[in-house]
C-alpha cells in the first residue's frame, strides 16, 4: 500500500502540481504553437504522451543498466537524445499512417517532438530527483505526458473560446495568448507545495 500511495502521490505531483508546463516553463513551443484547436492539442499531447513515457523508461533503464555500472555517464544527454529520436521517429510514421489529415496540420511540430524541452527534461529529472526503481520512473513519465496533455488541451480550450470575445484588436493573437499562458501559469502556482 505504501508502495501504491508514493506512486499515486508522484503521479499527481507531476500532473498538477508540479506540471513541467507550468512550473518548469519547460515544453512551451507546441505549447503556444499548436495550441490553436483542441483536436490538433490533444492530438499533440497524446504523442508527446507517448514519447516522454517511453523515454522516460528506456533512458531510466539505459541509465542504471549500463551508463551508471559502467561508469559511462557522461554519454548520458547521448544516449537521451537518441532514445527520444527514435521514439520521436515511430510516432511520426504511426501519425502519417494512419491520421494522414492530423499529420499535415502538424506541421513541423510533429518533427520537433524531438527538441521538446519537457521529454529531455523530463528524463533528466528522474535522474535528479534520484528515482531508483522502475514503476516510479514509468509512473512520472506517463504523468508528464498527461500532465504536458491537460496544458495543452487546456490553453486550446481557452484559444478557442477567445476568438468568439470581444478582446480588444492590439491585445489580439500573440498578446492574449501570452497573458492566457501568464495567467493559467499562477493558478497553477496555487498548487504549489501541495506535494513534494
Amino acid at each position: 500500500m505504501h508502495t501504491f500511495e508514493t506512486l499515486l502521490l508522484g503521479f499527481l505531483g507531476i500532473v498538477i502540481v508540479n506540471n513541467l508546463v507550468f512550473t518548469k516553463f519547460l515544453g512551451i513551443c507546441p505549447y503556444l504553437g499548436v495550441s490553436g484547436r483542441i483536436d490538433m492539442a490533444f492530438g499533440m499531447g497524446c504523442a508527446v504522451t507517448f514519447v516522454v513515457t517511453l523515454a522516460g523508461t528506456l533512458t531510466w533503464l539505459i541509465d542504471h543498466l549500463v551508463l551508471m555500472p559502467y561508469g559511462l555517464d557522461v554519454l548520458r544527454y547521448v544516449c537521451f537524445i537518441l532514445v527520444i529520436a527514435g521514439a520521436v521517429q515511430l510516432v511520426e510514421m504511426y501519425v502519417r499512417k494512419f491520421f494522414p489529415v492530423l499529420y499535415d496540420s502538424f506541421g513541423i511540430f510533429l518533427p520537433l517532438i524531438t527538441t521538446n524541452c519537457a521529454i529531455l527534461g523530463m528524463c533528466l529529472f528522474i535522474n535528479l530527483w534520484g528515482i531508483d526503481n522502475l514503476p516510479e520512473a514509468v509512473v512520472l513519465s506517463i504523468g508528464a505526458g498527461l500532465g504536458f496533455t491537460l496544458a495543452i488541451c487546456m490553453m486550446a480550450g481557452i484559444r478557442e473560446n477567445l476568438e468568439l470575445a470581444d478582446v480588444p484588436p492590439v491585445l489580439r493573437g500573440a498578446p492574449i495568448t501570452l497573458i492566457t499562458a501568464g495567467l493559467l501559469t499562477l493558478a497553477f502556482m496555487g498548487f504549489a507545495g501541495m506535494i513534494r
